[in-house]
This record gives structure tokens, C-alpha cells and sequence, in this order.
């Protein structure tokens, strides 16, 4: 349990160094174009780690119910909640999520950077709402995934 918390903390301090480097890149055209995915990105990882630091505070100090078979998921959980960030960037740029009613793709940044940290921090309905959209914009199907899971919520009454 202890390795797990210090990779998380150890993980939250690398993204939040490589935010802060972000800032003293030499101004060009690269940053320009790619500062706000990465931070996207990056703080959808931070929302990740912080997850996963809650849970550990819950399942290990509240509940007493550690369980080594969640290791895979406390380690695996940071680095897809990176990618969920980017994706919510991916998303709101496109216009297939919206931020306010005026439905503009280059809106204020700390919208994107909210809904990337969201996203990190709540992956399974984060990728509920975008399977959604992508029913709704092109037919696809939700995954089994994201079917399972609603189902749970309902079944426990989240």
C-alpha cells in the first residue's frame, strides 16, 4: 500500500513538473499549438493520481479493506486518465462537447483545463458521456464496458 501511495504522490510531482516546464519553453509555434493539450492531459493525470490517492486513503485507513488485487489498477489508472484528459480536449475542440451554451471551440482555456481534471478524475462516466455522443452523433453502440458499469451504478444505487 505504501509503494502505491508513493507512486502516486511520485507521479503527481512529475506531472506537475512537466506542467511547470510547459511554461519555460521558448515561444514558438510548438507551444503555441500543443500548451493546452499537453495541459489537458497532463491534468487529467492529476485527477487520476488524486482518485486513486482518495482511494487508497478509503480503502486502506477508513474501510480497512485493502486488497492487493487492485494494485494493476492503482498503478494503470494515472496513465489512462492522461488520456482521457487529452481526449476531453480532443472533444471540446471539435465541438462534440460543449463547455457553455455559446458552444465555442476556443473558449476560455480554464474550461478545458477544468473538464480535462474532471475527466482523469472520473473516467467511467467521463467515457459514458463520450460513448453517448458518439451514439448520438454516429450510432456507435456503447461498449460493454460502459454498459456494465451503468448497470452496477443502478444495481448499488449510485
Amino acid at each position: 500500500m505504501y509503494a502505491v501511495a508513493a507512486f502516486e504522490i511520485t507521479f503527481s510531482i512529475v506531472v506537475i513538473g512537466a506542467l511547470a516546464s510547459l511554461y519555460t519553453l521558448a515561444p514558438g509555434v510548438w507551444v503555441d499549438v500543443w500548451l493546452l493539450p499537453a495541459m489537458c492531459a497532463a491534468l487529467g493525470g492529476l485527477g487520476g493520481a488524486a482518485y486513486c490517492l482518495r482511494a487508497i486513503y478509503l480503502n486502506a485507513c477508513v474501510h480497512k479493506r485493502w486488497d492487493a488485487d487492485w494494485l494493476p489498477w492503482y498503478f494503470i489508472r494515472p496513465f489512462v486518465s492522461i488520456i482521457f484528459g487529452g481526449v476531453s480536449f480532443l472533444f471540446l475542440k471539435a465541438g462534440l462537447l460543449a463547455l457553455d451554451a455559446s458552444h465555442d471551440p476556443d473558449g476560455n482555456p480554464l474550461g478545458f483545463l477544468a473538464l480535462a481534471f474532471i475527466a482523469g478524475l472520473n473516467v467511467d462516466r467521463f467515457m459514458a458521456r463520450i460513448e453517448a455522443t458518439a451514439q448520438a452523433a454516429w450510432g456507435v453502440r456503447p461498449s460493454r464496458t460502459t454498459e456494465s458499469s451503468a448497470r452496477d451504478r443502478v444495481d448499488t444505487g449510485d
